[in-house]
């Protein structure tokens, strides 16, 4: 028998979380004023990262991977002045980060993660 699935806050084209056999997957998540630079993106980000974990019963401790995309490379320190900031010192995870075209030109910012319960 087959571990569930349960499927967070799902559409018909997106979960914005998956959770399977005591890992949760997070889709990627972006900031809702991309009006904000690269920095306020990346804090709206990481603060919707905390509620989809929490809604999912774990939370930034538990991070295994991190997957970070910018739409310019040129904002690498941006970020991480913020990311640096969040992430649970002695808890790091697994993490990657490049620049990418991303789905509209006003995203900055766009990150995915994956946890254990």
């Amino acid at each position: 028998m087959s571990a569930p699935i349960t499927r967070l806050d799902q559409n018909t084209r997106r979960s914005r979380a998956v959770i399977h056999n005591g890992t949760v997957y997070l889709a990627g998540h972006t900031a809702d004023d991309r009006s904000l630079d690269a920095a306020g993106q990346t804090r709206q980000v990481l603060a919707k990262i905390d509620e989809m974990l929490a809604a999912a019963g774990t939370d930034k401790s538990k991070l295994l991977n991190v997957t970070i995309w910018l739409q310019h490379m040129s904002d690498f320190n941006a970020m991480n002045e913020v990311y640096d900031a969040w992430i649970v010192q002695g808890q790091a995870p697994a993490r990657c980060c490049g620049s990418v075209e991303l789905a509209a030109p006003d995203i900055l910012v766009e990150i995915m993660v994956t946890a254990a319960l």
